[in-house]
């Protein structure tokens, strides 16, 4: 039995417009300073992880980009799909390449974008829930203490301690939530057995190809076809068949919101997923405006609370508040804070219009 270490990096980052881009995604961004979200994922995984066992699915498009960010990796450590179909097809992609080295090989799947500055943490939860599931059949996740009412996260309600571990608790799950009104969100903090939904997971690979199986049986039925053919001449078109085939779905709602066996651990972990311009300007250092950013000069008159990407113009703020103001270059976003969830907004039109030079 192994440890395989999963990094989904197929997303492009739409709300990340005009930085994210199909050829260069989100997760290649350094938007922090200390190199880029990629590359920090990898690096918590190599710290308990042998690189022969880190996997990384994206996408063909996003093929060479990645592998750029990874060059300590060999090409044989990435998995591609033909396209984005969500990421139960993702997991299950890896899954079957996992199952097929031993079953009970364990998987850690962590998404490629998520910004973690408990990295001892990190490394002490994975090592308690690697440890539970290779005792129990069981799909495991990690929850986020919530310290405010979020309304931009799922939530995972917990219910009876199973195991006691330090200062860690295993807890059975009751219920999955979907993103909540601000209402709700103060209610799920108040009762206190609320966590976020940190998109992370722990599992062998035979229990989560049996859940796909139970639960989305044409996935399931794809997934196998793909199986018979590793390693084999007719693998590419067999994947690419299959993709064209099976429907999108995440592996929350699949999966995990139907199975029975489930469990989180609770985690501080000084996570974010930093899904939008706004959650940048929530985690980056303020001057004395409140204003942050990366830009060769700001000139801020009577302006508070922006955040400003320009790193190589000036940029001048004269009387505005809450605003995200990003410059590419050839591109140019300027958003109010409370809109930053809005931007996808953006990509879908240029979609739309044929307008692929900006995409």
């Amino acid at each position: 039995m192994k440890i395989y270490g999963i990094l989904m990096a197929g997303g492009m980052g739409t709300r990340f417009w005009p930085r994210s881009r199909e050829k260069s995604p989100k997760q290649v961004l350094n938007v922090f300073g200390d190199g880029t979200l990629i590359q920090a994922a990898y690096q918590r995984l190599a710290n308990f992880i042998e690189d022969s066992q880190i996997l990384v699915v994206t996408n063909y498009d996003q093929k060479e980009v990645i592998q750029k960010q990874l060059p300590q990796l060999s090409a044989e450590n990435f998995i591609l799909e033909p396209f984005g179909k969500n990421t139960a097809p993702c997991i299950g992609l890896a899954a079957i390449q996992v199952a097929y080295q031993d079953p009970d090989n364990i998987m850690i799947v962590v998404p490629a974008d998520h910004v973690i500055s408990n990295v001892a943490e990190f490394q002490t939860v994975m090592k308690l829930a690697v440890d539970f599931v290779s005792r129990q059949d069981s799909l495991v996740t990690l929850g986020i203490t919530p310290d405010e009412p979020a309304t931009g996260y799922g939530y995972i309600q917990a219910g009876e301690e199973v195991l006691k571990a330090d200062h860690h608790s295993v807890l059975q799950v009751r219920t999955f939530a979907e993103k909540p009104n601000l209402e709700t969100a103060k209610r799920f903090l108040k009762s206190g057995d609320f966590y976020w939904n940190s998109g992370m997971f722990i599992w062998r690979a035979s229990t989560i190809l049996r859940e796909i199986g139970e639960k989305l049986p044409e996935i399931y039925e794809g997934l196998m076809e793909l199986s018979r053919s590793i390693g084999k001449r007719d693998y590419q078109g067999k994947l690419e068949d299959v993709y064209r085939r099976i429907k999108g779905i995440s592996i929350d709602f699949g999966v995990m919101q139907e199975a029975q066996n489930v469990y989180v651990i609770p985690a501080d972990l000084g996570w974010n997923d930093v899904g939008s311009w706004e959650t940048v300007y929530d985690i980056s250092p303020k001057d004395k405006n409140l204003n942050a950013g990366e830009y060769a000069e700001l000139i801020s008159i009577e302006s508070r609370k922006c955040y400003v990407y320009s790193p190589e113009k000036a940029v001048a703020l004269v009387g505005v508040e809450n605003l995200i103001i990003v410059d590419t270059g050839d591109a140019l976003l300027v958003c109010k804070k409370s809109s930053a969830q809005d931007v996808k907004e953006v990509v879908d039109h240029l979609k739309k219009k044929g307008l692929e030079k900006w995409l």
